[in-house]
């Protein structure tokens, strides 16, 4: 088996003036150097490490969907789950692989213990790509992962304990930094949630002084307006009854906005559990391309998700992002029809119980 890390890997020699950012956008370099199987700090508030979590857990299906994802993160991913994971609370692991120029890449990962590999036939993006490994998981729970990550310690169960406890709870770990140019992994702020402004742009924020005077516990919950979506875990049987992902969105962005309001508005809730910690590495721009273009393929998606969900509130969506008027985003008469069906809160409902600081 170590044979096969050492061969996957592929270590290049590289050559004076070589640029390491090229292909991934982050410095493969010194990730190629890096060990797959390196160990990491425990991030984590000290009292995590004396709670207790029911051992009767689900098992989880995790599904990592990818598009020529650097060797060296993919499977310092995987190997990281193997390896800071209860092995029974692992059902499989799911490589999507999104017709990435490589297709060893995703066969060869198939030598590890449970992984298994769907290669899709023709560039989908991450959304689609996510719904098919949902479609094909096999247990009850689905963990979602971007390709470029580290699990920390105990990652896992106190993910899947809220799950247990309320199947409507969409969780999400706090997610770490993993440096992009020295790949140090470094431990995030734990009073932190998602938000987001008018024009639909992800942000941390902050708990504010009376949200934190409210957590006697820094082990508790943090309730979340939205996730930010490389990394959750939600009930598969909700995941479907929601309406999974909106699959005419394209390749990636705007997402995390959508599945989050529809979570919120249609019975659900988000959280973000302190005690979970999962590294990832935050590059400051895409090293693929989007057909459309980066630009235009984020406004569609936000678009779509302000038609279907924002009500009389999209208007602010629009004066904040006056580039998405006169833009083609699709038909929605799907989504509508769900939101209906679903019986959904409006989105006044939204901005009044969940995210009343969004000015």
């Amino acid at each position: 088996m170590s044979g096969m890390f050492f061969y996957f890997r592929s270590q290049r020699r590289w050559k004076p003036g070589q640029d390491p950012y090229k292909l991934y956008a982050f410095n493969q370099r010194e990730s190629e150097r890096i060990s797959s199987n390196r160990v990491l700090r425990d991030t984590r508030h000290y009292r995590c490490t004396t709670l207790h979590y029911d051992p009767d857990l689900p098992s989880t299906s995790i599904v990592i969907t990818f598009h020529n994802e650097a060797r060296s993160t993919l499977l310092r991913t995987i190997r990281s789950v193997l390896n800071r994971t209860p092995v029974h609370l692992i059902h499989e692991i799911i490589l999507v692989d999104d017709y990435s120029e490589d297709a060893n890449d995703c066969l060869l990962l198939t030598k590890l213990p449970k992984v298994k590999c769907l290669r899709n036939d023709r560039r989908e993006g991450l959304i689609r790509s996510r719904v098919r490994g949902a479609d094909a998981a096999k247990a009850g729970v689905l963990t979602f992962l971007d390709s470029h990550c580290e699990v920390n310690k105990d990652w896992l169960p106190p993910l899947l304990q809220r799950i247990k406890e309320d199947p409507t709870c969409v969780v999400s770990p706090v997610i770490d930094i993993i440096n992009m140019d020295t790949f140090a992994y470094v431990a995030a702020s734990s009073d932190l949630r998602g938000g987001f402004d008018w024009s639909l742009h992800f942000k941390w924020e902050q708990l504010s002084a009376e949200q934190k005077a409210r957590r006697a516990d820094p082990t508790e919950p943090i309730k979340t307006p939205i996730i930010a979506g490389g990394l959750f875990v939600i009930d598969k049987s909700w995941f479907n009854h929601l309406g999974k992902y909106d699959t005419a969105m394209d390749i990636w962005g705007g997402e995390n906005f959508e599945i989050s309001f529809r979570v919120w508005m249609c019975g659900g809730s988000l959280e973000i559990i302190p005690c979970s910690r999962v590294g990832h590495v935050f590059r400051k721009k895409h090293p693929y391309i989007f057909p459309e273009g980066n630009a235009n393929t984020y406004i569609k998606n936000t678009r779509r998700t302000a038609e279907v969900w924002m009500d009389e509130f999209r208007l602010f969506y629009y004066s904040a992002r006056p580039a998405a008027r006169g833009k083609s985003y699709g038909d929605i008469h799907g989504r509508e029809e769900l939101r209906k069906i679903l019986k959904c809160k409006s989105f006044k409902w939204y901005l009044d119980n969940v995210y009343p600081e969004l000015k």
